[in-house]
């Protein structure tokens, strides 16, 4: 379970969160939605513990993130699966290494080492399977840079799959592929999040796909949640609101 009380960041004179109170339960696939700069990624990256509260508290299944040593903060980022926008792939590696890369949290640094180089046929038959899951087996073997755009996405989602995480945290995953495609690697994460019972939570500027893929929207605005429900009950008063259409 995820929650945030009265959470509060800035950088600088610049409030990327402003009292942002939030509760996420385990298996919840959520959109966040709102214009650019509202604080979304922020968010996301106070989510994925690469940002410190100023003031306020993050809990992750119970565990106060704040007050952990860095023993602790490092294992509780392998629960922690954090796509952003540029993926954060290795592009002259092979595909099969930017998936084991997943796991290189839970590893010691010659072991991790040892089996991004000569990875046991065990791992790779995982790997293989994770592959088949997110429909590109046949990229095994080639180097990253050779893939399009939303292969390397297909990529992204298989190293947070293989590295067993409960938690999955999308900035825009779709902004930079075609709408066809957009709609395929939507359809897929959030496939795998059902499958895996995993927590998804996800950045969206296109609300279209945020309602048609999500079954809950936390809308923000100026470092503010300012809508937090069901896609159903999203209304145009609420759209309006949001993206303040109806200034001027």
């Amino acid at each position: 379970m995820i929650e945030l009380d009265r959470s509060h960041l800035n950088f600088g004179s610049t409030l990327a969160l402003d009292d942002c109170d939030l509760s996420i339960n385990e298996g919840e696939q959520v959109a966040l939605i709102g214009p650019s700069g509202s604080g979304k990624s922020s968010l996301l990256r106070v989510l994925a513990t690469e940002h410190a509260l100023v003031s306020g508290d993050y809990r992750h299944n119970g565990r106060s993130i704040g007050s952990l040593c860095s023993k602790a903060l490092k294992n509780q980022r392998c629960d922690i699966a954090y796509i952003p926008q540029n993926l954060a792939l290795v592009s002259n590696l092979k595909v099969s290494q930017n998936i084991l890369l997943g796991k290189i949290g839970r590893q010691q640094l010659l072991a991790s080492i040892k089996g991004l180089l000569i990875p046991s046929s065990n791992e790779l038959q995982l790997v293989q399977k994770i592959l088949s899951e997110v429909g590109i087996p046949e990229k095994l073997f080639h180097r990253t840079d050779s893939l399009s755009g939303g292969q390397q996405q297909r990529v992204a989602i298989a190293r947070a799959l293989y590295q067993e995480a409960s938690l999955i945290l999308a900035d825009e995953p779709v902004s930079a592929v075609d709408p066809s495609r957009a709609h395929s690697l939507l359809e897929c994460l959030t496939q795998m999040a059902t499958k895996h019972t995993l927590t998804l939570i996800c950045s969206l500027h296109n609300l279209e796909y945020a309602k048609k893929f999500f079954p809950r929207l936390v809308g923000m605005r100026e470092g503010k949640i300012v809508f937090d429900g069901k896609s159903s009950e999203f209304t145009d008063q609420d759209f309006n609101s949001l993206y303040q259409l109806d200034r001027g």
